[in-house]
């Protein structure tokens, strides 16, 4: 227990310090390009906020959810050493079918396509 609350000191005390430098070691002398929304000397052409595409958004979240489903379904080889692996090959089918049916359904509502 000793050396947890060692190790925990330790880190925290070395974080801080590693701020504190991080905060007061840099120079910070702000000039007219610096203080420019763009660093690269150019004006800017149009405005820098721009509405977002759905399409795009939609298809970072199905690449996130299909992320998500490898780590479910991560441990099903080690699912297979409980006493019932049935149960485990059922919910991880369950899992996959759900997905598949989102993906399909999407698909055929046209949200995974790119043009209009």
């Amino acid at each position: 227990m000793k050396l947890i609350i060692i190790i925990l000191f330790i880190t925290m005390a070395l974080s801080l310090i590693l701020a504190f430098i991080s905060f007061w070691l840099p120079q910070m002398n702000p000039d007219a390009e610096k203080l420019s929304p763009y660093e690269c000397g150019f004006d800017p052409l149009g405005s820098a906020r721009l509405p977002f595409s759905m399409r795009f958004f939609l298809v970072a979240i199905l690449f996130l959810l299909f992320d998500l489903e490898i780590a479910l379904l991560l441990p099903l080889p080690w699912g297979d050493q409980l006493h019932n692996p049935t149960n485990t090959f059922l919910w991880a089918m369950a899992v996959l079918i759900l997905l598949t049916l989102g993906l399909i359904y999407e698909w055929a509502q046209g949200g995974l396509e790119w043009a209009e």
